[in-house]
C-alpha cells in the first residue's frame, strides 16, 4: 500500500505531501483545486506517459515520489520517485536505484491499478485474465494445473532437443568430420594433466645449466668439506661432557641435528647436481613437446584440463550426431506420450475453466444490476485449441468481454468509452475477484460520473468492502460515497504571489462533516450539516 506521496511542479500543484492509510481513503474538494493531479501523478509513478504542459509554469521539471509497503510484510518501505524536465529526460529510482520506465512499470503493475484512465489497468491486460479466472477457481484446479506446469517444462526441453537436429546430412556430416578431425588432433598430442608445469620446470634447469652446476658444486664443497668436519669435532667434544650437565645435553641434540640435516642437504645437492646434465637432443625434445602443447592450446582451450573438457564434450557430440536418428525417434516418442498426457489436463482444466467462468460471470452480472447497469452484461470467453500447441496455461484463451446496451455485441473491456462507465465495471469485477486479486492499491477517477441515488450508496457499499482487503484511494463528487472513508482529504486551491498553489489536507471531526455536507447540498447549511452528520452514523 502507499504509505506516502510526495508531487511537486506538477500543473497547479507547487509542492504537497500527504500520508495515505490503509482502507478507504477519500478525495474531495473544490474544482479544479487538483484532485485529477494527484491521480496524474499517481499514473506517472505507474510508468504511465507524461507530457511537458502538466510541468507547473515557470519550472523545468516535475517530481513524484512515494514510500509503500507491501501488505503483511515486515520488508522497510520501498522508495519510489520519478522526475521529468523540460527537455524531456526521465530520471526514474527505486530505493535510489535508477531504472527505465518500463522498469518502473513492470514493478508497480501488481501494486497500483488505476480505473478511469485507460493506461494502466491490470484488467485491460487480456493476458492477466486466465491468472484471475484460475485463482478464482482454487483448489479445484491447483493440482491440476500444477501437475501441467511440470509437464510443460518437459514438453519445452524435449522440443528443444529435438530441433537441435545439426540441419541436413551434408550439414550433419561436415559437422561431423570437423568434430572428429578435432578430437583426433588431441588424442595424438597425448596430453597429461600437469606435464606443460613439468616440461616448463625441467626447461628453466636445462637453461640454467652452467649458473647452477657452478653454484651447486661451490655449496656441496662448502658443506662437505668445511662445515660438516667442524661441527662434526663440535657434536663429539659435547657428547663427552653432555652427562654432566642438562643444558650441555641439550646443545649437544642440537649441534646432532644440524649435522645431520646438512649431510642431507649436501646429498640432496648432490642429486640437483646430476640432475642438471643432459644433452642436445633432450632439449630440443623439450622444446618440440611445449610447441605441440601451445599450438594445442591456442585452439582448444587455456590449459591441459580445458582441452582434455573439450575432448570430452566434442566426443559426446560426434556420439549424439552419428546416434542421431535413434535419438531423436525416441525423443518424439517421449513427447508423442507426453503430448496424450498434456491434453488429457488440458480438457480437465478447461471444463474446470468453463464452469468457473460461468459462475463468475453471474456473480460479476449481479454485482452490475447492484450498480444500476442492469443492461450491460459480463462474459467470460474461453477458446479452447485441440490442436498440440501447448502454453503455460494450456490450450485455452481466456478473455473478459462486455456488452453496455442491449442488442450490442459483446466486446473487450478495452473497447468500452467512458470512464465513468469503466471504474463500475471494474468495480464489479473487482468486487468479485477482491480476495484473489494481488494488486494492493486501487485508484477510482470518475467513479461517480452519472450516478446518484440507489446506485451512488451501491458503489460506496462495494468500495467499502473491497478496501478490507486493499487499500482504496477514490475522488468523487458525492457525499455518499465520501460518507464511507476511512480517512478522508480535502483539496483546495488558493492565490500566493501571484500564483495558484494546491493544498492537501486530513479532514477530522466538524470539518470533515462540514466538507460532506458542503458536497451533498452545495454550501453548509443547518439542514445539509445534519444530513451530513445521518450520513457519517449510518456507516459508522
Amino acid at each position: 500500500m502507499i504509505n506516502t506521496l510526495h508531487i511537486k511542479n506538477v500543473g497547479i500543484i507547487d509542492e504537497i505531501s500527504v500520508d495515505l492509510n490503509k482502507g478507504f481513503n477519500v478525495l474531495t474538494g473544490e474544482t479544479g483545486a487538483g484532485k485529477t493531479l494527484i491521480i496524474d501523478s499517481l499514473d506517472i509513478l505507474a510508468g504511465g506517459r507524461f507530457s511537458k504542459e502538466m510541468i507547473r509554469k515557470g519550472e523545468n521539471y516535475s517530481f513524484v515520489e512515494m514510500s509503500i509497503k507491501k501488505n503483511n510484510s515486515n520488508e522497510e518501505d520501498t522508495i519510489l520517485s520519478r522526475e521529468i524536465n523540460i527537455n524531456g529526460k526521465n530520471l526514474c529510482k527505486i530505493n535510489g536505484r535508477m531504472v527505465t520506465v518500463s522498469e518502473l512499470k513492470n514493478f508497480m503493475k501488481n501494486l497500483l491499478d488505476i480505473h478511469g484512465q485507460h493506461d494502466n489497468q491490470s484488467l485491460l491486460n487480456t493476458t492477466t485474465h486466465i491468472n484471475l479466472l484460475d485463482k478464482f477457481a482454487g483448489n479445484s484446479l491447483k493440482p491440476i494445473k500444477l501437475d501441467y506446469s511440470e509437464k510443460y517444462s518437459e514438453y519445452k526441453r524435449l522440443k528443444e532437443e529435438i530441433a537441435k537436429n545439426y540441419g541436413d546430412d551434408k550439414e550433419r556430416q561436415r559437422k561431423l568430420d570437423l568434430l572428429k578431425y578435432q578430437s583426433n588432433e588431441i588424442e595424438e598430442a597425448n596430453l597429461k594433466k600437469g606435464e606443460e608445469e613439468e616440461l616448463e620446470e625441467r626447461k628453466k634447469i636445462m637453461l640454467n645449466a652452467e649458473k647452477l652446476s657452478k653454484n651447486l658444486e661451490i655449496a656441496e664443497n662448502e658443506i662437505l668439506n668445511v662445515s660438516l668436519d667442524s661441527i662434526a669435532s663440535a657434536m663429539k667434544s659435547l657428547e663427552k661432557i653432555e652427562d654432566i650437565n642438562e643444558e650441555y645435553k641439550k646443545q649437544s641434540e642440537k649441534i646432532r641435528s644440524i649435522y645431520y640435516d646438512l649431510e642431507d642437504c649436501g646429498r640432496e645437492i648432490s642429486r640437483f647436481s646430476e640432475d642438471i646434465y643432459f644433452d642436445e637432443r633432450e632439449i630440443e625434445d623439450v622444446e618440440s613437446r611445449l610447441n605441440i602443447i601451445s599450438s594445442i592450446k591456442r585452439k582448444y582451450g587455456n590449459n591441459i584440463d580445458e582441452i582434455l573438457k573439450y575432448k570430452a564434450e566434442v566426443e559426446k557430440e560426434i556420439y549424439d550426431i552419428e546416434n542421431l536418428e535413434e535419438y531423436t525417434n525416441k525423443l518424439k516418442h517421449d513427447l508423442e506420450i507426453l503430448e496424450e498426457e498434456m491434453k488429457e489436463l488440458c480438457k480437465k482444466m478447461h471444463n474446470i475453466r468453463e464452469r468457473t467462468g460461468e459462475f463468475l460471470s453471474e456473480q460479476i452480472q449481479k454485482e452490475l444490476i447492484d450498480l444500476e447497469m442492469k443492461n450491460t452484461k459480463f462474459k467470460v470467453k474461453i477458446d479452447y485449441s485441440s490442436s498440440n500447441q501447448f502454453n503455460e496455461n494450456g490450450q485455452d484463451n481466456i478473455e473478459f468481454l462486455i456488452m453496455t446496451n442491449v442488442g450490442e455485441d459483446f466486446k473487450p473491456l478495452t473497447k468500452i468509452a467512458s470512464g465513468g462507465e469503466m471504474s463500475r465495471i471494474m468495480l464489479a469485477i473487482k468486487k468479485v475477484l477482491a480476495d484473489v486479486d494481488e494488486v494492493e492499491t486501487l485508484v477510482f477517477d470518475e467513479i461517480d460520473t452519472g450516478i446518484s441515488g440507489k446506485a451512488a450508496s451501491k458503489v460506496a457499499e462495494k468500495m467499502k468492502e473491497i478496501s478490507k482487503n486493499h487499500q482504496i484511494i477514490c475522488v468523487t463528487h458525492l457525499a455518499t460515497i465520501a460518507a464511507k472513508g476511512d480517512s478522508n482529504y480535502y483539496i483546495n486551491k488558493k492565490v500566493e504571489d501571484g500564483k495558484t498553489k494546491t493544498n492537501i489536507s486530513l479532514l477530522t471531526d466538524n470539518k470533515l462533516i462540514e466538507e460532506i455536507a458542503r458536497i451533498a447540498s452545495g454550501e453548509v447549511t443547518k439542514v445539509s450539516m445534519q444530513y451530513a452528520k445521518e450520513l457519517i452514523a449510518k456507516n459508522a
